[in-house]
C-alpha cells in the first residue's frame, strides 16, 4: 500500500476532474474500515492514490512486510484488463492474509478501485495486537457491501452532474432564442427599407445605422468610385460614439487595397498582406468587412463595416448576416436603377427572400389573399395547413406596425416563430409581410432539458428545485383566490431496513412503486415530489382542499398493503407532516419547515401516523429551535466561525507566593447574530453531532495559541494555554498534522500549548488513544486527562498513560476540608501525580477554604471563580499581562 509521491499527486489530480469525491472518499473508507476490521485504500484507474491507506504507522509497516507493492501493482493491472470480473483475489502467500481488488463502474469505465486486506482469525499464526481481525465470511461480505454502497453513491454523484449538465443547457438554449429573435427583428428592419420612399443616402445610412448597432460595430460606411476611376468618395457613413471615422472624400483608389471587387473580412488576429497593414495602421483599424455592390455590372461600390475601438474577430452568423444586408442594398440599388420597372424591382425582391433562410409570405389582411410566397414556405406548409394560426395572427395584429408570436401546430407537433409587420406593397396598398421559422427541434430540446432539470432521476417524479417553484406559483394562486391549499410532508419509516435487508436496487423498486401510486390518487397526479432518500411532499392546491382528508385515508390505505419485494410481501409505513397555507405560513421555506417540524412530532410519537402542524407545540418548538440552532451553526462555521469568540479563564501556580498566574484555559462562547448569546452546553453536542466541531475546533486551537504566543512575547515566557480536544477532533486520521500545522503557523513554543482530553474519551480506546496522544507529546505539546475521577479509568491505566497533567474535577472539591472522602480524594490524587510525576491542577474552585485545604494537600494548580470567571482576550490581557 505504499505509492511514490507523484503517483499520488496524479492520482489527486485526477479526482478532482471526475466523479471522485477524495474527502467523501476518505470518510467512506474511514467508516467502512472500522465497522468491518479491514484495511482500504483507493485508487483510480491510472494507479494514483485517492485515500490515505487506512491504519497506523505500525499496521500498514506489518501489512506491507506481507504484501509487496508488486503484488498491489498486478492485482491493480488484473482489475484494469478485465472487462468482466469486478472482484479479483490476489494470492498474498499466507493463509491468513486475504487480499482483493474491488473496481467500480459507472457507464463501463473504472472510476475507482479499492484494495481490501483483512488478517483472519487463526489459530497458530501470531499476529501482533495492534492489527484488526476478522472472519473469511466477514471479510467476503464486506466486499459485496463495499461494492454495492460505493455504486450507490457514484450514481448520486452522476445524477447531480446530469441535473446541473441539463440546467446550463437550458439557459443556453434560452440566450441562443433570445438571439435568434433579435436577429430576426433586425433583419425585417432593413428588409422594410426595400420600399423605402427615402433617397438612396438616407436608406443606405438607416441600414448602415441598424446594422452597426446590432453588432456592435463603431462605424459603418457606403463607397462609391468616382468617374475618373481614380478616386472614391464616402457616400454614406454611421459612426458610433466617440469612435474615429476614418476613410477622408477624395481618397485616392490605390490606397484602398480592398477595392477590387473582391469581399474581405478581416478580423483582428488574421494574417493581412503588407499593403493591408499599412491602411489598418493609417485608418486605426481593428477589424474589417469591405463588400463589393454590383450596378451596372461593375463593383464600383463598397459596403464598409470597421471596429477601432477594439479587436474583434468575426463569426460566421455575422459575416453571413452582413452578406444578408449587401444583398438588400444591391436589390435597393437595382430598385432605384431600374427606377418605374416594377418587374426588374420585383425580381430583384424575390432573389432576395428566396435565399433569406426563412419562409417569407406576403398577405393582404382585406382581402385575405396572398401575395408572394417564398419556396420555402410553400414547400414546408401543405395548403390550409397553417391558415387557422395565420388568421388569428392577423387578427392579434391589428393596427399595430409589428407583431411577434410563438405558435404550435397539433396536428404535426411542430412550433413556429411567426413575426409580422405592415409595410406598403409595390402598388401602394398596405399588407402584412411575415417571416416563419421552425422551431421544433429546438423546442424538443428545450423540453428535454426541462424534464432533466426538472424530474429525479430515479422515480420520474418532480425534484426538490421544481417543488419549491410550484409550491411558491400555488401560494401566489392561493392569495390571489382567498383560497386556502396544504403541503404533506412524507418520510418513510425504518426504508433503510429495506435497503439493509434486501439490497439498495429492492429499495428502489419500492421507492418507484411507491412513487407510481401516489401519482395515482385522485387529488395528487402531477403534484407529487420526490425531495431526496425516502422523503416525499404532495401539493395540494385550493381547487382540491375540499379532498383533503379523502386523499389523506387513501395515502393512509396505501401504506397498509404489503409490497412484493424479491418474491415476497414487505410492509413499508409512513409518517407525515401536513401543513396549510397561507394559514400556517406564506412563505416556501416556512412551510417546508413547519412541515418538517410536523413530521418530527409523528416521528417522535411512534411514526405510521399523520399530524397537522399546530403553533406552540413543544416538541414542534424544540425542533424548530434546533432547526434554527443548526441553520445559524452551519452559517456561522461558513463564515469563518467569526461568530465565535474565545474567552480565557486563569489558571493560577498556588505553591508560589502570591499566587501568580500560570496561564489560562481557552473556552468557546458563540453569539449568534440571529439568536445571541448561546450556551456551550447547547450548541456544543450539535456541533459534534453535526460534524461541525472540527472547524469550531480548530479555530478555537488557532486563536488561543495566537493569544498565548502574545502573552510569552510580552513578557510572560512561561504563561500555558489549555485548549479541549472533543471525540470528533481526536479521532480524526491527521489530528497530530493539524496539531503540528497550528504550531508552525502561529509559532507557539510547544510546551506551552496543553490539550485536554476527557477520562472516558482515553479509556474508550486505550490502545489508540496511547498512540495519538504519544505522537502529540512528540511534538514537545503537553497533554491533560480533564475531568479526573468522573470515569472508569483505572490506576494501571493512569500511569500507562502519555500525559503531563491531571485535572481534577470541581464535583470532588465541592465538601473539600468538611468532607473526608473529597480530603482524601485529592490527596490521593496529588500523591499519585508526584509518582508518575506529572502536575495536578483543580477545576471549580469558589472559596477561601477550598483554597486553603488544596494547599494542604499540595496541589499546585488551581483554576475557578475564586481568581476569575471565563473572560474576553482583553480583559484578561488588562488584567494578568
Amino acid at each position: 500500500m505504499i505509492f511514490s509521491t507523484k503517483e499520488k499527486q496524479a492520482g489527486q489530480a485526477e479526482t478532482e476532474q471526475g466523479l471522485l469525491d477524495a474527502s467523501l472518499m476518505q470518510n467512506l473508507q474511514d467508516r467502512f474500515c472500522d465497522a468491518n476490521h479491514v484495511y482500504l485504500v483507493c485508487l483510480n484507474k491510472n494507479q494514483g492514490i485517492v485515500t490515505k491507506a487506512y491504519g497506523s504507522k505500525e499496521e500498514l509497516d506489518y501489512l506491507h512486510r506481507i504484501v509487496s507493492t508488486e503484488q498491489h501493482v498486478e492485482l491493480l493491472e488484473k482489475l484494469v484488463d478485465s472487462s468482466i470480473e469486478s472482484v479479483i483475489e490476489e494470492d498474498c502467500g499466507r493463509d491468513d492474509v486475504k487480499m482483493c481488488g474491488v473496481s467500480i463502474r459507472v457507464g463501463g469505465e473504472i472510476e475507482a478501485i479499492w484494495i481490501v486486506i483483512g488478517v483472519l482469525e487463526q489459530e497458530g499464526i501470531p499476529v501482533p495486537e495492534y492489527i484488526m481481525r476478522t472472519t473469511p465470511q466477514r471479510y467476503y461480505k464486506s466486499l459485496e457491501f463495499l461494492e454495492t454502497l460505493s455504486k450507490q453513491m457514484f450514481a448520486v454523484k452522476m445524477e447531480e452532474l446530469m441535473a446541473q449538465e441539463a440546467f446550463l443547457k437550458s439557459r443556453e438554449s434560452e440566450a441562443q432564442m433570445k438571439t435568434e429573435l433579435h436577429r430576426n427583428e433586425t433583419m425585417t428592419a432593413i428588409v422594410k427599407m426595400l420600399e423605402s420612399e427615402d433617397t438612396f443616402e438616407q436608406v443606405v445610412n438607416h441600414i448602415l445605422k441598424v446594422t452597426c448597432n446590432y453588432l456592435g460595430i463603431s462605424v459603418g460606411a457606403f463607397l462609391r468610385e468616382n468617374k475618373d476611376g481614380l478616386t472614391v468618395d464616402v457616400i454614406c457613413r454611421y459612426t458610433a460614439q466617440e469612435a474615429e471615422t476614418g476613410f477622408s472624400q477624395g481618397i485616392l483608389k490605390e490606397e484602398l487595397p480592398f477595392f477590387n471587387g473582391k469581399p474581405y473580412m478581416i478580423s483582428s488576429n488574421s494574417m493581412m498582406p503588407e499593403e493591408f497593414q499599412r491602411l489598418f495602421e493609417r485608418e486605426g483599424l481593428q477589424a474589417a468587412m469591405f463588400l463589393p455592390v454590383e450596378a451596372g455590372g461593375h463593383a464600383g461600390m463598397y459596403l464598409c463595416l470597421w471596429e477601432t475601438a477594439e479587436k474583434h474577430i468575426w463569426d460566421g452568423t455575422e459575416i453571413k448576416f452582413v452578406s444578408d444586408v449587401k444583398r438588400i442594398i444591391q436589390s435597393i440599388l437595382h430598385k432605384r436603377v431600374a427606377k418605374n420597372s416594377l418587374a426588374s424591382s420585383y425580381a430583384s425582391l424575390e432573389a432576395i427572400l428566396e435565399n433569406i433562410g426563412c419562409a417569407v409570405y406576403v398577405v393582404d389582411p382585406e382581402e385575405n389573399t396572398t401575395l408572394y410566397a417564398n419556396q420555402r414556405f410553400k414547400k414546408a406548409f401543405q395548403k390550409g395547413l397553417v391558415k387557422m394560426q395565420l388568421e388569428l395572427e392577423q387578427e392579434k395584429t391589428g393596427e399595430k406596425e409589428t407583431c411577434f408570436r410563438e405558435i404550435y401546430q397539433k396536428e404535426e407537433n411542430r412550433w413556429f416563430d411567426l413575426h409580422s409587420t405592415r409595410i406598403d406593397w409595390v402598388d401602394g396598398r398596405e399588407v402584412l409581410l411575415c417571416t416563419i421559422y421552425d422551431i421544433t427541434d429546438k423546442k424538443l430540446y428545450q423540453q428535454k432539458i426541462e424534464r432533466q432539470a426538472n424530474n429525479d432521476f430515479l422515480t420520474g417524479l418532480y425534484n426538490r428545485m421544481r417543488c419549491e417553484q410550484d409550491l411558491q406559483r400555488y401560494i401566489d394562486q392561493t392569495k390571489e383566490f382567498n383560497g386556502e391549499g396544504a403541503l404533506f410532508y412524507i418520510d418513510l419509516d425504518d426504508f433503510k431496513h429495506i435497503n439493509d435487508g434486501l439490497g439498495h436496487q429492492y429499495g428502489d423498486v419500492l421507492l418507484k412503486e411507491i412513487s407510481n401510486s401516489l401519482k395515482k390518487i385522485p387529488g395528487v397526479e402531477n403534484n407529487c415530489y420526490r425531495m431526496g432518500g425516502d422523503e416525499f411532499i404532495i401539493i395540494l392546491s385550493y381547487l382540491h382542499i375540499s379532498m383533503l382528508y379523502q386523499i389523506l385515508d387513501e395515502i393512509k390505505a396505501l401504506f397498509t398493503k404489503p409490497w412484493m419485494l424479491k418474491g415476497a410481501d414487505y410492509y413499508c409505513t409512513m409518517s407525515m407532516g401536513v401543513v396549510r397555507f397561507p394559514t400556517n405560513g406564506d412563505t416556501v421555506e416556512e412551510l417546508i419547515k413547519k412541515a418538517d417540524i410536523a413530521l418530527y412530532v409523528a416521528k417522535c410519537q411512534g411514526k405510521n401516523r399523520i399530524e397537522f402542524y399546530e403553533e406552540n407545540v413543544e416538541a414542534g418548538e424544540k425542533s424548530y429551535k434546533r432547526l434554527d440552532l443548526e441553520k445559524n451553526m452551519r452559517n456561522a462555521t461558513q463564515n469563518s466561525c467569526r461568530e465565535f469568540e474565545v474567552y480565557f479563564q486563569p489558571i493560577v501556580d498556588v505553591t508560589k507566593p502570591g499566587n501568580p498566574c500560570a496561564g489560562a484555559e481557552a473556552l468557546i462562547r458563540w453569539n449568534s447574530g440571529e439568536m445571541g448569546l448561546i450556551p456551550p452546553t447547547d450548541f456544543i453536542p450539535l456541533a459534534e453531532y453535526l460534524g461541525l466541531i472540527n472547524p469550531i475546533g480548530e479555530y478555537v486551537l488557532k486563536e488561543a495559541c495566537k493569544r498565548c504566543k502574545y502573552w510569552n512575547d510580552m513578557g510572560h515566557p512561561d504563561y500555558k494555554v489549555n485548549v479541549n480536544l472533543s471525540v470528533v477532533q481526536l479521532l480524526q486520521n491527521d489530528i497530530v498534522e493539524r496539531i503540528y500545522q497550528v504550531i508552525q503557523e502561529t509559532g507557539i513554543v510547544p510546551k506551552n500549548l496543553t490539550l485536554e482530553v476527557t477520562e472516558s474519551l482515553a479509556i474508550n480506546d486505550m490502545n489508540r488513544m496511547k498512540q495519538i496522544l504519544a505522537e502529540i507529546r512528540k511534538l514537545g505539546v503537553r497533554v491533560a486527562l480533564d475531568d479526573f475521577g468522573t470515569g472508569y479509568s483505572s490506576l494501571n491505566h493512569i500511569r500507562e498513560m502519555p500525559i503531563d497533567v491531571i485535572k481534577i474535577d470541581r464535583c470532588f472539591i465541592i465538601d473539600i476540608g468538611r468532607d473526608e472522602f473529597s480530603s482524601a480524594f485529592v490527596k490521593m490524587v496529588a500523591e499519585l501525580a508526584s509518582a508518575i510525576q506529572v502536575n495536578v491542577c483543580v477545576e471549580g474552585v469558589e472559596t477561601e477554604e477550598q483554597i486553603k485545604a488544596l494547599k494542604e494537600s499540595k496541589i499546585q494548580l488551581i483554576q475557578g471563580y475564586y481568581f476569575g470567571k471565563p473572560m474576553r482576550a482583553e480583559v484578561f490581557d488588562k488584567q494578568y499581562l
